[in-house]
Parts: C-alpha cells; sequence; structure tokens
C-alpha cells in the first residue's frame, strides 16, 4: 500500500453546540468544515475536503465521530470515517485519531485503507490539521 500525506487548514461553514443539563459542562457540537489539502501526493493535492464532525464533550474534551468527503480536481471523490479525540487544555483546542477510507468514485472506486490524524483550533471556527496513511486502489483503477 502507498503511504500518503498532507494537510488542510479547514474554515466550519456550519456549528451547532447543544448544552446538555445532566452534567456541568456537558456539550454536544455538530460541525461542518471545509479546505484545501495540500499533499505531495498529486492524487490529493488539491482536493477540497469537507467533513461532518460530532462531538460529546465535558469542560472541552471528549470523543469526536464523523465522515469526510474529498472531491479532486477532476471530479473524482474519495469518502470515509473518522473517530478521534478533542482535548482543550489551556485555552488550546487539539485533535487527534484516526480514518479510513469507505470508497469513492472514478479512479478511486474500491479504494481501502486510512491511517491518522492531529490537528488544533486556530480560531473558534477555524484549524489546521495534518494527516497520514495508507491506500490501495484496485488494479481496474489504478489503469485509468
Amino acid at each position: 500500500m502507498p503511504n500518503i500525506s498532507g494537510s488542510f487548514s479547514g474554515r466550519a461553514t456550519s456549528q451547532t453546540t447543544i448544552s446538555l443539563p445532566d452534567i456541568p459542562d456537558h456539550a454536544m457540537n455538530l460541525m461542518e468544515v471545509t479546505g484545501l489539502q495540500k499533499s505531495s501526493d498529486e492524487k490529493w493535492n488539491e482536493a477540497r475536503i469537507t467533513y461532518w464532525g460530532a462531538a460529546d464533550l465535558i469542560a472541552g474534551n471528549g470523543p469526536q465521530r464523523g465522515y469526510f468527503v474529498n472531491e479532486h480536481p477532476d471530479g473524482d471523490r474519495d469518502f470515509g470515517t473518522f473517530e478521534g479525540k478533542i482535548a482543550t487544555a489551556g485555552g488550546q483546542v487539539t485533535i487527534e485519531g484516526n480514518w479510513k477510507y469507505a470508497g469513492g468514485t472514478g479512479k478511486f472506486k474500491g479504494i481501502t485503507g486510512g491511517g491518522t490524524y492531529k490537528g488544533r483550533a486556530t480560531s473558534p471556527v477555524e484549524l489546521e490539521n495534518s494527516w497520514e496513511g495508507t491506500y490501495q486502489l484496485t488494479a481496474k483503477t489504478q489503469a485509468a
């Protein structure tokens, strides 16, 4: 499987936070984030990522899960899921976890693989994220 890595700076295009009354500082957060990928692998460089995440946070800490899609300049897409943790300390919010492909279109049809991600919020609506992992394209899509 080829190795892959990259990064993106993203911006929340939609965000909802609901405070829960069960325990202090308990909140559910739903967020849609978009950004432009930067990668040394030309297949992912300049792809537009959109992800939708849900977090269950107590005092800014807790699990995060969601879905992502990369739309590549030629219109092909790859998509998958992610799962990780959000941590807040000293006013800094960080995220880290794992992601995996669920499928794709065009040359990414049948893609498999996954990896890890790490990031941080640079403002309440902006973040920086880096990722790495591996992927495998089917023999049919590699020839395309």
